[in-house]
């Protein structure tokens, strides 16, 4: 394998671009659910242990994406660059377990020296008869699964500001807040009390492209989603009070999504579908995601909820009696970066 900064282009040589980890704590959670469902949308076996993705482009400019079983050193290429350093991604031959063509994930730069990127051609006499359909990244353009499950991850990354920006909302309209949790009240503390803090859906501050799905003319559909998010995946908006009608706690999805969570404690799903990372202090950072929603929480504050039903909005989850416990039951079960 070679880095970019080479200029002479070698047919078999592989010009890496990036690398990303798949393991059941860490992998692009843009491919799925949990570590399994990962693994299956690059047509590979759920290896305890993991994988390393290493992804560039070859002499021709095809791209490829190298799976290693190495993930250390993939581990250690990717804490190097993150801290500006130079490190020479060279796994040895014997731990790759496959070479896909494609890429599972969009990639922005491009090797020198060779054509620009573009997927292998097929080639019958070496590559075999059936044809190997090449990888691509998820559409993230539509909100869905993908788009969901990365919001989620914009929000674990960023906490403090979109923490921030609800606590200004807060002080802004204090009353509106407790209104809208007094007027839900009922089951709304099941697992927490959304709205306690005074929380509601994320929207944006432009009303022409802030998600719709809970505007009062009825005319909210998925199609509005293209705007209620930016390209990575981030939410268009920040938690803001909510309106009498658009009360987070009153959502019917909050609870389901709750439920489901709670479930994880008796029903243990697969590996990496809760996660847990640092997070300042003594608290750890949870990511968890199912059928529809996405869950990012903090172990000593509260949660944000992302539903496929409610394109590009932020359900916040106050703390509530339950929610502490939920949350430090699913920390205590979840899978941590080693």
């Amino acid at each position: 394998m070679a880095g970019t900064d080479d200029t002479v282009a070698d047919d078999d040589a592989l010009y890496v671009l990036t690398a990303v980890l798949l393991t059941p704590a860490q992998f692009p959670s843009v491919l799925g659910d949990d570590y399994p469902a990962a693994c299956a949308a690059l047509r590979l076996e759920p290896y305890a242990e993991g994988y390393g993705l290493v992804l560039g482009q070859d002499g021709d400019g095809s791209r490829w994406t190298v799976v290693v079983d190495d993930v250390s050193l993939v581990a250690v290429a990717i804490a190097s660059w993150d801290c500006g350093m130079e490190y020479d991604l060279s796994p040895d031959d014997r731990s790759v377990v496959c070479a896909l063509p494609g890429w599972p994930l969009a990639v922005a730069v491009a090797a020198p020296g060779v054509p620009a990127p573009h997927d292998p051609v097929h080639d019958p006499e070496t590559d075999g008869a059936e044809a190997v359909v090449p990888l691509s990244p998820p559409d993230t353009e539509a909100w869905g699964p993908a788009q969901r499950r990365l919001g989620a991850d914009a929000i674990a990354s960023q906490w403090a500001d979109w923490r921030g920006q609800m606590d200004d909302d807060q002080d802004s309209e204090p009353a509106s807040g407790t209104a809208a949790a007094t007027e839900t009240g009922g089951d709304a503390e099941a697992d927490g009390d959304a709205g306690a803090s005074g929380a509601a859906g994320a929207k944006s501050g432009d009303e022409n492209t802030r998600a719709t799905a809970n505007r009062d003319d009825g005319e909210g559909s998925g199609a509005a989603a293209t705007d209620a998010a930016d390209a990575d995946g981030t939410p268009d908006g920040a938690p803001q009070e909510p309106d009498a009608e658009g009360s987070s706690s009153a959502h019917p999805g909050i609870r389901r999504a709750l439920a489901e969570a709670r479930g994880y404690l008796d029903d243990p799903p697969p590996p990496g579908r809760v996660r847990s990372s640092f997070a300042p202090g003594d608290a750890r950072m949870i990511r968890a995601d199912g059928p529809g929603w996405s869950l990012v929480a903090r172990t000593d504050d509260i949660a944000f909820l992302l539903l496929d039903e409610v394109p590009g909005e932020i359900l916040p989850v106050g703390r509530g009696p339950k929610l502490p416990g939920l949350l430090m039951s699913l920390e205590a079960m979840a899978v941590r970066p080693s």
